[in-house]
């Protein structure tokens, strides 16, 4: 068999990811919080972009105004003996400036060290504890490791732990669950017998609402049992939490407005907290001037001015997909917007995109991250697409949401002696229509966080 090299001419179709269209993808996806701070740093970068300034004032004479700046600043570009200088700007003074920080766990247990002890040797071990203690407000090391580490004995350290056991939030330094759910109970006079068994033997029992096993084991009443629990569940499994991610300020900030205006809604796309961007006249043009720069300056300007007009072409695309979008979702779900989440319509992302008239990711894209502030609240837009379960009669269904909201309510309703089991909460369902199995029933509740009949009886 000869091997040859042979041409072959064939045709082919290729989608390319521009540059350009991947920032119009990524604006597209923005918050308007991420795009508010986008459009900030486009604004540092390119000079092609500007502000423009919302006044009632008509322009005048634009053309002569802009050859009056083209002209100042093509003496300033060619005048080689004009220096630079800058004087810093007094920051203006506001109460941010003085806003402070919570201190850290760490922080705070070493400041409630440094007043409890002044020695050296306990102030050295009690700091290696605090430093071995992780963000739950668990030990994280050995107390012999630790003595060996130090070169003193066992006692010393542990002492150090008793000492850091006695601060605040309380729980903290324990060695596992158990021991810091007793230190809780000890700091609180609530400490007893029956709580260090359960605590200790039957904890698992106990989340699983296993009540009747856990009295028969201890040989006390079930109401003491089911008491003793409620005590337990109002303890902090992790006390260390209450000092972590202090510095962390999330804002949820509406994408989109719906008001309802005279019996019909309107919607409104946020797009008041990042300027409007136009194209800075000077600029374009000095660049319209052939021989004022350098190939180099030259092309580096053009790919300034084609960023800046893409930038804000993508940027009204967004604007006018993010509104199609909310427009459409709006008029689908007229009836949740005026009834509540019972009245929620099932919803897919191809529907809206057929009735947009765009691909199902574009929907998608549009949706992610971004918020819409309701006469009913505030809501992801992720939240209005969900699945649906049919009525009997076949003609329509009912979102997955309001299922799991109807559950709500029943289980809220029920006597707590008696609660009813998901064969009950099914029946319940399909006497209003609504045909849904057991099993759904099931994982809706564990979805919900709603415990088992067993767990959810009181004696």
């Amino acid at each position: 068999m000869r091997l040859t090299h042979d041409v072959f001419l064939e045709q082919q179709q290729k989608l390319l990811m521009t540059p350009e269209l991947r920032q119009a993808i990524a604006i597209l996806q923005m918050s308007t919080l991420e795009l508010t701070e986008y459009v900030q740093r486009e604004l540092e970068e390119n000079p092609f972009l500007e502000e423009r300034e919302e006044s009632g004032e008509i322009e005048r004479d634009n053309d002569s105004s802009d050859n009056t700046k083209m002209e100042e600043w093509m003496e300033y570009f060619h005048d080689r003996d004009i220096g630079y200088s800058s004087q810093e700007k007094e920051e203006e003074k506001s109460f941010d400036n003085f806003l402070t920080r919570r201190p850290s766990l760490y922080e705070h247990l070493e400041f409630q060290l440094h007043i409890a002890s002044k020695k050296e040797d306990d102030l050295a071990i009690g700091n290696y504890l605090i430093g071995s203690i992780d963000s739950n407000g668990y030990l994280c090391v050995d107390l012999d490791e630790v003595a060996s580490k130090l070169n003193v004995r066992r006692e010393k350290v542990q002492e150090a732990l008793e000492l850091i056991q006695s601060f605040h939030p309380h729980g903290v330094g324990a060695r596992d669950l158990a021991e810091c759910l007793l230190l809780q109970l000890r700091h609180y006079g609530k400490e007893s017998q029956i709580a260090w068994d359960i605590i200790n033997y039957h904890l698992g029992d106990l989340a699983q609402g296993k009540l009747n096993k856990i009295a028969q084991a201890l040989a006390v009443p079930v109401q003491e049992i089911q008491d003793i629990g409620d005590l337990i569940r109002t303890l902090d499994p992790r006390p260390g939490l209450q000092y972590s991610n202090n510095n962390e300020i999330k804002y949820i900030l509406p994408d989109v407005f719906v008001e309802k205006v005279e019996g019909e809604y309107i919607v409104i796309v946020n797009d008041f907290n990042f300027p409007r961007l136009i194209i800075n006249q000077v600029y374009k043009s000095i660049l319209r001037q052939p021989n004022s720069f350098s190939q180099d300056a030259k092309k580096y300007l053009e790919d300034k001015m084609g960023s800046a007009i893409w930038l804000i072409r993508s940027i009204e695309q967004r604007r006018m997909t993010l509104y199609k979008v909310a427009r459409c979702i709006v008029d689908i779900q007229t009836q949740f917007l005026d009834g509540g989440v019972e009245y929620l319509k099932p919803l897919n992302l191809k529907q809206v995109a057929d009735i947009v008239e765009v691909h199902e990711s574009t929907v998608s894209r549009a949706t992610t991250n971004k918020y819409i502030q309701t006469p009913q609240g505030l809501f992801e837009l992720k939240y209005f697409f969900s699945t649906g379960v049919e009525l009997h009669h076949g003609s329509q269904k009912v979102s997955s949401k309001s299922i799991k909201h109807m559950l709500e309510e029943i289980v809220a309703a029920e006597d707590p002696t008696k609660p009813l089991s998901d064969d009950a909460i099914t029946k319940i369902l399909n006497k209003k229509g609504i045909r849904i199995s057991r099993r759904t029933i099931a994982k809706y509740r564990q979805e919900l966080g709603i415990l088992s009949t067993m767990a959810r009886k009181r004696y």
